[in-house]
């Protein structure tokens, strides 16, 4: 049987995917990207391409044939390499909640004027840290009650920053991979109309709407795990 592999967002590691993998209905991979879990790496030194290439090796390393690609938010930066390094091994591309800027694009590409000038007047950050607890509350913890949050926060981890700076090469979704999009219509960190467009940027993808905040995995694990069970191979 074809086998989940859920790729984690920015800031975040493997352990986000707790309380989907039990409701899945079939074998699921949860990976952790190069600096982070037992993949250590300098954080400075993580690119799109390393992401990719720590994937295939973890699908290899655990026997896996066929597979359905399942990315979160960032990932869905990384995904389009990893699906050039699979081959027709991918059965199928879901991306969750995820960014993807146009071709040639970075994920900080896509962000509002205002909040790249923000980025860029801030303060040198010497090494990468985890999102704060009060700002995760804003942009992620907006459908989660106090025990999910904790949960959550608990799970926080820093980023690689090439992860959102490198452009992205979109020409591996063109080669007939079927793609699915879930939809989350109460996400305030990638917004629900700005979905719309990324998903347009994969291409010929099917959008599905789940009515849930960006951690859809951690508020709404049975929704998501029955939307996920009911895809085709």
């Amino acid at each position: 049987m074809t086998s989940f592999v859920l790729i984690h967002g920015g800031g975040l590691d493997r352990r986000c995917w707790d309380r989907l993998v039990p409701q899945l209905d079939r074998t699921a991979l949860a990976v952790d990207l190069p600096g982070r879990g037992d993949h250590l790496a300098p954080l400075a030194s993580v690119g799109l391409e390393d992401c990719a290439r720590s994937v295939t090796d973890d699908i290899d390393a655990a026997g896996l044939d066929d597979v359905i690609l399942v990315g979160h938010s960032l990932a869905g930066c990384s995904m389009p390499g990893m699906i050039e390094l699979l081959g027709a091994r991918v059965r199928r591309a879901v991306f969750v909640a995820c960014t993807v800027p146009e071709d040639g694009k970075s994920a900080f590409d896509t962000l509002d004027p205002e909040i790249q000038a923000m980025i860029r007047d801030a303060p040198e950050i010497v090494e990468p840290r985890p999102m704060a607890p009060e700002m995760a509350k804003i942009v992620l913890g907006n459908d989660l009650d106090d025990e999910a949050f904790s949960w959550c926060v608990e799970r926080l981890v820093p980023e690689a920053p090439r992860l959102t700076e490198e452009p992205v090469d979109l020409s591996p979704l063109r080669g007939g991979v079927p793609c699915t999009w879930i939809r989350t219509t109460q996400d305030l960190i990638v917004a629900p109309a700005k979905q719309l467009r990324f998903a347009s940027n994969v291409g010929d993808c099917r959008v599905i709407d789940l009515d849930a905040g960006h951690m859809c995995m951690v508020s709404q694990p049975d929704q998501l795990a029955s939307l996920l069970n009911d895809l085709e191979d």
